[in-house]
C-alpha cells in the first residue's frame, strides 16, 4: 500500500466516522467536513495545494459519488472502464486498451460502489442475482459481474457516451460514412423505410442508430423502447422513452423489451425505435414494423448482413412458434434496410455494407437481397485503414420514396 493511499485510507475512515447518516447531507456540508479535515489531521506534514485540493476531490467522490471512477467517468476521451476486481483497471481511451495507473485496494470498496451503482438504478445485484445491468446519471452503461460468477471479484464494465450525441457530420469526418451514403439514409428516413442496424460489440451501433433517428422528421410521435436507457434522441416534442424493468427480490413484476412493445403500439406511435434486440422480443419488434409502423429502426448483434437474418430468424422462434419459412417471410416483409457497421483492425468503427431486403422467394425459402453500398479496402500498409463505402447498386423496392415525395 503506498504512502498516499494510506493517507487517503487515513482521512477517509476519519470523514466516515464524523458523517450524520441518519439524515440528508448536502454536498455543501460533505465538502465543509472535508474542508475541516484536512486543517485538522496534518499531523505536521506538509501537503502542497494541488495534493490537498486532489484528496478533498477523492474524498468527496468517495462518499458521494463514484470513487476512484469519477475521474474517468468526467473524462470526455474514456470510452470504456473495466474494472477487473482487484486485479487491476483497464480504459480504453481514443480505440486502445490500456492499464490504468490507479486500482482498488479492497473487495468491500469495490462491493461498496457496485451496491450504490446498482441502487441508483433500481436495480438488485448480490449472490443470488450476481448479473445486473445498469446506467451512470450521465447515461452511462453499467455491467456488474459479481462472484461466485466472476473468479477474480467483482467485474464492472462501464461503457461512456459522449455527452453531446455524434452527429452524422461527424462520422462523414471520421471516414465512418460517406456523404453520399448518409444522403441515401437521410431520404429513406423520411420515406419511413425500417432500418435495422447490425454490428460487432464495440462497432458504434448505438451510436450509428443516434445519429440516424436525427433524420426523423420532428413533428413525428416517437416510441423509444430499451434494456436501459441510451439513446439520444434529440429535436423531437413527442418523444416517449420507455426502459425495461427487471424482477424484484421475489422474481416479481418484471417489465420486459416484449411488455413494452405490446404496449407501445396502443399509444398511438408514428415510428417505434428498439434500441437493441437480444431475444424472443424480435418478433415483437417484427409484427410492429408489418402492422403499420413505418420507419422504425433497431439494432442487433450480428458478424455480416446474412448472418443477423440467420440470427434475427432464430431469435423470432424463440418467441413464437412457426416454420423457417413464415418466420422469413415475416422478415422480409417487415425490415427495407440493413446497414452493418464493424470495428476495423485499426480500431476505427465503419459503415461495412447497406443491403436492401427485396423479398422471399418461395422456390428456395430464402430472403432476397440487394446490396446498395459495399467497403472497399485500399492499399495495406500503415496503421491507418485505407478504404471507402462504395455503392455497388441501386434500390429496388422505391415505392415509400415516391409515395414521400422524394422520387
Amino acid at each position: 500500500m503506498t504512502g498516499s493511499h494510506a493517507e487517503f485510507q487515513e482521512l477517509h475512515r476519519w470523514l466516515m466516522d464524523g458523517l450524520d447518516t441518519t439524515r440528508e447531507i448536502q454536498d455543501e456540508e460533505i465538502y465543509e467536513l472535508i474542508d475541516n479535515l484536512l486543517l485538522e489531521k496534518t499531523s505536521g506534514r506538509y501537503r502542497s495545494l494541488s495534493r490537498r485540493d486532489e484528496l478533498r476531490t477523492e474524498l468527496f467522490n468517495a462518499v458521494r459519488k463514484l470513487d476512484i471512477l469519477q475521474e474517468l467517468v468526467d473524462n470526455d476521451e474514456v470510452t470504456e472502464v473495466m474494472v477487473n476486481g482487484l486485479d487491476g483497471i483497464f480504459i480504453e481511451r481514443s480505440g486502445r486498451v490500456m492499464r490504468w495507473n490507479k486500482r482498488f485496494y479492497s473487495r468491500e470498496k469495490i462491493e461498496d460502489l457496485v451496491q450504490s451503482i446498482a441502487g441508483r438504478s433500481n436495480r438488485i445485484v448480490n449472490a443470488t442475482v450476481p448479473i445486473v445491468d445498469a446506467r451512470l446519471e450521465n447515461g452511462a452503461r453499467v455491467n456488474i459481474v459479481l462472484p461466485p460468477v466472476a473468479l477474480n471479484g467483482p467485474i464492472i464494465t462501464i461503457r461512456q457516451f459522449p455527452k453531446n450525441p455524434i452527429s452524422m457530420r461527424q462520422l462523414v469526418a471520421w471516414g465512418a460514412v460517406t456523404q453520399e451514403a448518409v444522403d441515401f439514409l437521410r431520404n429513406l428516413v423520411i420515406a419511413g423505410y425500417n432500418i435495422f442496424i447490425s454490428g460487432g460489440t464495440g462497432s458504434g451501433k448505438t451510436t450509428f442508430l443516434n445519429a440516424l433517428s436525427d433524420f426523423i422528421p420532428k413533428d413525428e410521435r416517437i416510441i423509444t423502447i430499451e434494456d436501459n436507457a441510451e439513446l439520444q434522441i434529440q429535436g423531437v416534442a413527442n418523444l416517449v422513452r420507455l426502459e425495461a424493468r427487471k424482477e424484484n427480490t421475489q422474481g416479481e413484476h418484471a417489465i420486459s423489451i416484449r411488455d413494452l412493445i405490446r404496449s407501445s403500439l396502443r399509444m398511438r406511435p408514428d415510428r417505434v425505435i428498439v434500441g437493441e434486440v437480444r431475444g424472443e422480443e424480435t418478433i415483437d419488434m417484427i409484427q410492429a414494423m408489418n402492422n403499420g409502423h413505418d420507419g422504425s429502426l433497431s439494432t442487433g448483434h450480428g458478424n455480416s448482413p446474412r448472418d443477423m437474418l440467420a440470427r434475427l430468424e432464430t431469435m423470432v422462434l424463440m418467441g413464437i412458434e412457426l416454420p423457417v419459412s413464415a418466420v422469413r417471410r415475416q422478415i422480409a416483409s417487415g425490415i427495407d434496410i440493413l446497414v452493418h457497421l464493424g470495428r476495423m483492425r485499426d480500431k476505427s468503427r465503419k459503415v461495412l455494407e447497406i443491403v436492401e431486403i427485396t423479398g422471399y422467394r418461395y422456390e428456395t425459402e430464402e430472403i432476397l437481397t440487394n446490396t446498395l453500398f459495399e467497403f472497399e479496402e485500399g492499399k495495406r500498409g500503415g496503421d491507418k485503414l485505407d478504404g471507402k463505402l462504395v455503392k455497388k447498386a441501386e434500390l429496388m423496392q422505391t415505392k415509400k420514396l415516391e409515395r414521400a415525395g422524394i422520387i
